[in-house]
């Protein structure tokens, strides 16, 4: 097969710890197919624009780095000031400035400059998520022949949503660059494809291809996955882990419930965590019987909104533990820093409950990771979004609105007075499509696509 390149935002380099649902975690089954993965190393220097290369089992790592006017332009502002509302469907925080759009073609301008040196003619080239939107048009107008794919991670939105964005046809013709375009879920393409479709007029064909003058743009569904039974193995070696039994001694006997999310206004967490006070007044018999435990790992603490969030979580955890708790009981546990993936196994593998509700999410890997983890005899129950991405392949998950804490409440505690038997039935049928949706197929179903053996889908 020809070399493979991935081009993501940040490049995990080796050694770097990774955080749950990581983009090295989920591409580890294709990295025997790497011969180049490129990015940001994260770092910011005077000019910007420095190069550097490391070799790891057989893949070279280049990173670049970046200013810091091309960081506040390029990621702070455009990508995540602007993008990221956009398609999570915030439109009342998105901000849009001229000069970070700018600043944000410039970035992808210099990305593919410093590529383009490293290319070979038979590269196949995968480009990673919505900062780098760009970046293939660029390779192309540089001469570049080779394949090239795009995958969006996050939700794609609705033409009356994506028409918000100031000079927004121009991310459409970006994207109809690519050989491949690729989305968590149908309902996300359909999206892109009707916004296409509206803002361009280009003709599609039944089976999602997009007809552009002188080649075809196709377009997939390719869900992101796990090892289901990687995870579970370690799910139950740290079942046995020091930090496990911490766990559970504190607990004193009560359920559990978990949620673990990236400290992010798309995640819904003031929603779920007034849920968890409806739950403990509407439902008193919980009163003193169940804990619940939220991780929540900063993120984009450059961001304003980002940065806000934080004290209203703190503000509603010292709130709810002093209205409900006890001189023995705590009854939310709210930690703002991170946890070690491992020990995040067995944490959920002791979880009686396990909340995912996003407000919006391209898939989110830690439902996929809730379910591998549990014990198939006796196992915990997730609370799945209807607007995460996971749901659009787990209905046996107890779905919600994530907008009405009353309804999360309300599956909570169904989730916590669930009978066994439909505690099983519901696990193996969610734990039988995390073997199927698996990362390994995600990466299959995409390079089978960028590299043409999908020949089928292009008609």
């Amino acid at each position: 097969m020809a070399r493979l390149v991935i081009v993501s935002n940040r490049v995990p380099l080796p050694g770097q710890s990774q955080r749950a649902g990581g983009l090295a975690i989920v591409l580890q089954d294709v990295m025997d197919h790497v011969g180049l993965w490129f990015g940001w190393n994260g770092n910011t220097s005077p000019n910007g624009g420095e190069t550097q290369t490391v070799t790891h089992r057989g893949v070279e790592y280049a990173t670049i780095d970046l200013s810091e006017d091309d960081y506040q332009k390029f990621y702070v502002g455009y990508a995540n000031s602007a993008l990221w509302p956009l398609l999570h469907f915030r439109l009342g925080l998105m901000e849009f400035r001229r000069e970070d759009l700018e600043g944000y073609r410039s970035v992808n301008k210099l990305y593919a400059d410093t590529l383009l040196k490293l290319l070979r003619p038979d590269d196949l080239v995968w480009v990673h998520d919505y900062h780098l939107i760009p970046f293939g048009g660029m390779l192309r107008r540089m001469g570049v022949r080779s394949r090239i794919g795009f995958y969006l991670h996050i939700p794609f939105v609705p033409h009356s949503v994506f028409s918000g964005l100031p000079q927004g046809d121009l991310l459409l013709r970006d994207l109809c660059e690519y050989d491949v375009v690729g989305f968590q879920t149908e309902e996300h393409r359909n999206d892109f494809l009707d916004t296409v479709r509206q803002s361009l007029g280009h003709d599609i064909s039944d089976a999602g291809v997009i007809q552009v003058p002188g080649r075809p743009v196709q377009t997939i569904v390719a869900p992101v996955g796990i090892d289901g039974l990687a995870f579970n193995r370690q799910a139950v070696r740290a079942a046995g882990s020091k930090n496990n039994k911490r766990l559970t001694d504190s607990l004193n006997n009560r359920h559990l419930m978990i949620g673990v999310d990236r400290l992010d206004y798309s995640k819904g967490l003031p929603n779920r965590f007034e849920a968890f006070n409806r739950l403990l007044t509407r439902f008193p018999e919980h009163s003193q019987h169940v804990s619940y435990l939220q991780v929540a790992v900063p993120s984009r603490e450059d961001v304003s909104e980002y940065a806000s969030l934080r004290p209203v979580l703190n503000r509603m955890a010292g709130d709810i533990n002093g209205r409900h708790g006890t001189f023995d009981w705590v009854p939310l546990r709210y930690m703002s820093q991170g946890v070690s993936r491992g020990t995040l196994a067995g944490f959920h593998r002791i979880s009686r409950v396990g909340l995912v509700t996003p407000l919006r999410d391209g898939m989110n890997l830690v439902a996929h990771e809730y379910v591998a983890a549990q014990n198939a005899d006796d196992p915990g129950v997730l609370v799945l979004s209807r607007f995460a991405g996971a749901a659009s392949y787990f209905q046996d998950a107890l779905i919600v609105n994530p907008n009405d804490p009353d309804e999360i409440a309300e599956a909570m505690h169904a989730a916590l007075l669930m009978p066994l038997a439909e505690r099983r039935l519901r696990h193996m049928r969610l734990f039988e499509n995390v073997l199927r949706l698996t990362a390994s197929s995600y990466c299959q179903t995409f390079v089978n696509a960028l590299s043409g053996k999908d020949k089928k889908n292009e008609r």
